[in-house]
């Protein structure tokens, strides 16, 4: 069976969450009932995630990618990491609930071309989002930027497909994987709902644990 890989960007690419970080030094205090209306499911994440991006100005796009460019500390290993799926012909494939005027910026030292994830238009006043990776018939939860429908587009019946992330926007995708590399909320959520998965802190870790599973699949 073929590999590929499905991985998250923020909090699993990059130490923290830069929607997060965007909030809580841009937006005004509204922003953080809506954050927990999203993980507590009350609201969707794009229709949360939407709201919160609606609060930030568009005038600060240049502001907002400056600050990320500074501020943004890519996880121990990836660098290696993407080395090694690319030795070995692993396709890997960025999937994000993030918006394309950060991912891209922060992502362009890796030379990564499979990259999907929400767009953020600055036409008006306030940042809007496109979603141009809605969810298929298979799946009705809103999600946005819908990995699992991703997953389904690219993925063939043959294929081994490894999920690795670390928030609520990746646990449907963790649902339909062969393998899930966890941390933090989505490592949580998987031992509460019974999800088998290999926890990970670096992408050292994740290369050890792609190795030994596709060695075990020989």
């Amino acid at each position: 069976m073929r590999p590929i890989i499905f991985c998250d960007f923020d909090g699993t690419v990059t130490n923290s969450d830069n929607i997060i970080a965007l909030m809580k030094e841009f937006a005004p205090p509204e922003w953080e009932p809506i954050a927990e209306d999203v993980l507590s499911k009350r609201v969707s994440i794009r229709e949360g995630v939407g709201e919160m991006f609606s609060l930030l100005e568009s005038k600060h796009k240049e502001k907002l990618i400056a600050f990320l460019l500074e501020h943004t500390k890519i996880r121990e290993g990836f660098e290696e990491f993407i080395a090694f799926v690319k030795e070995n012909g692993i396709p890997f494939y960025i999937i994000s609930g993030g918006m394309d005027f950060f991912i891209k910026p922060i992502l362009e030292p890796f030379d990564l071309r499979d990259i999907y994830c929400n767009n953020a238009k600055f036409d008006g006043e306030f940042i809007r989002i496109e979603w141009p990776n809605s969810c298929d018939g298979d799946c009705s939860n809103d999600c946005g930027c819908c990995k699992p429908s991703i997953m389904r587009k690219i993925a063939g019946p043959d294929d081994f497909t490894i999920v690795i992330g670390d928030s609520i926007t990746d646990l449907e995708a963790a649902k339909k994987a062969d393998l899930v590399l966890a941390r933090d909320f989505l490592k949580k959520t998987c031992e509460q709902e019974g999800i088998v998965h290999i926890a990970f802190e670096t992408f050292h870790d994740c290369r050890a644990a792609l190795e030994s599973t596709l060695e075990v699949a020989k």
